[in-house]
C-alpha cells in the first residue's frame, strides 16, 4: 500500500513539473491563441449566436495546443488543462444561471398580453355546445360549417358523413370535438 501512494504521489510530482514547465516554455504565438480562444468562449456563452464565437475559440485552443506541445504527452496534459478551464467556465455560467445574474440580451423581458392585442390561440369555447353542418366527412377529423363559420372539429373516433348536424361536445386549446345528433 505504502508503495502504491509513493509512486502514486511520485507520478503526480512529475505531471506537475512537466505541466510547470510547458507553461514556462510557452511563446507569446500560444499565450495569444489561448487568450483569444478563451475570450472567444466566454463571448460565446454570453451572447449565443450561430456558433461562430465558439467555433473559432475552439480552434484557438487546438491551435495553442499544437503551437505549444512538442510532444504527445504535453498535448494530452495542454488538452485536459483546457478542458478543466472550460468546465470551469461552464460551472461559472451555469451558477449565474441559477442566480437570475444573466445579461439582458439571454432573457425575454417583453411579454405578448392579451391587452395588447396578442394571443396564442384563438378562444374556441364560444363554440360548445353550438350545432352544425359537416361539410367534409369527418375520419375523424373534417370541416363542420357553424353559421358561416367553417372550423376543423375531430369526432370521437367514428366516422360522420357529410351534410350530417353535429355538436360541439368537448373544446381543448383549438382542439374541437363534436358528436353527431341522432334525431
Amino acid at each position: 500500500m505504502i508503495g502504491i501512494s509513493l509512486k502514486l504521489r511520485y507520478e503526480t510530482e512529475v505531471i506537475l513539473i512537466t505541466f510547470v514547465e510547458l507553461l514556462a516554455s510557452a511563446s507569446w504565438i500560444s499565450i495569444t491563441l489561448f487568450v483569444v480562444g478563451i475570450g472567444l468562449l466566454i463571448v460565446e456563452m454570453f451572447d449565443p449566436g450561430f456558433g461562430v464565437f465558439g467555433i473559432f475559440g475552439v480552434i484557438c485552443l487546438i491551435g495553442c495546443i499544437f503551437v505549444t506541445a512538442s510532444t504527445v504527452t504535453e498535448g494530452i496534459m495542454l488538452t485536459a488543462f483546457f478542458f478543466v478551464i472550460i468546465l470551469i467556465m461552464l460551472g461559472i455560467f451555469l451558477f449565474l444561471v441559477s442566480k437570475g445574474k444573466l445579461p439582458g440580451k439571454l432573457i425575454l423581458k417583453d411579454s405578448e398580453s392579451k391587452d395588447d392585442g396578442y394571443s396564442g390561440t384563438i378562444d374556441m369555447n364560444e363554440y360548445k355546445g353550438k350545432t352544425g353542418i359537416v361539410t367534409t366527412t369527418c375520419r375523424p377529423v373534417g370541416n363542420v360549417d357553424f353559421d358561416g363559420s367553417k372550423l376543423e372539429v375531430v369526432s370521437q373516433g367514428e366516422f360522420i358523413e357529410k351534410g350530417t348536424k353535429v355538436e360541439v361536445i368537448e373544446i381543448e386549446g383549438n382542439r374541437v370535438v363534436v358528436k353527431a345528433i341522432t334525431n
